[in-house]
């Protein structure tokens, strides 16, 4: 039997893939849990129509990424913390830190896209990567110097 999976199923396929399995194994787990849909022209024609609109979406995204990646790669941000004795930060710079100070200059990313590793706790400069998209990873240069 042909079915078009709605679900992730593990060992047999991703959703929106048309698969042709056992009949028992369609009638009694797939379409019973809502994981498969018999595959007929009408669905086939709707799963190969929501493929080619995904893959627009897709594309538009990463071409608007790639735009933004490319206004911001190379850029140097400073970023302001105060410091005690021996120019020991009081806390940590976070990408919360580094997105507010990126939004300062027109542009706005989500802090989940930058990749710290962990938060800066001393003051120089660092070069990180913003995960924009698949494939769009620019880096910027971030100096987080120190104010009495």
């Amino acid at each position: 039997m042909k079915v078009i999976l709605q679900k992730d199923v593990l060992n047999l396929g991703d959703a929106g893939d048309i698969k042709d399995v056992a009949d028992g194994y369609a009638r009694n787990f797939l379409l019973p849990r809502r994981l498969a849909v018999r595959a007929n022209d009408g669905n086939t024609k709707v799963v190969v129509h929501q493929k080619r609109l995904a893959d627009l979406k897709r594309d538009k995204r990463t071409k608007v990424m790639k735009d933004l990646g490319a206004s911001i790669d190379g850029k140097v941000y400073e970023i302001k913390v105060k410091v005690g004795e021996n120019d020991r930060l009081f806390g940590s710079v976070t990408a919360g830190d580094i997105a507010l100070a990126i939004k300062k200059t027109g542009i706005e990313i989500d802090k989940r896209k930058l990749d710290l590793g962990e938060p800066l706790k001393a003051l120089g400069e660092y070069k990180l990567k913003v995960r924009l998209a698949e494939g769009v990873t620019p880096n910027i240069q971030v100096k987080v110097i120190g104010e009495a």
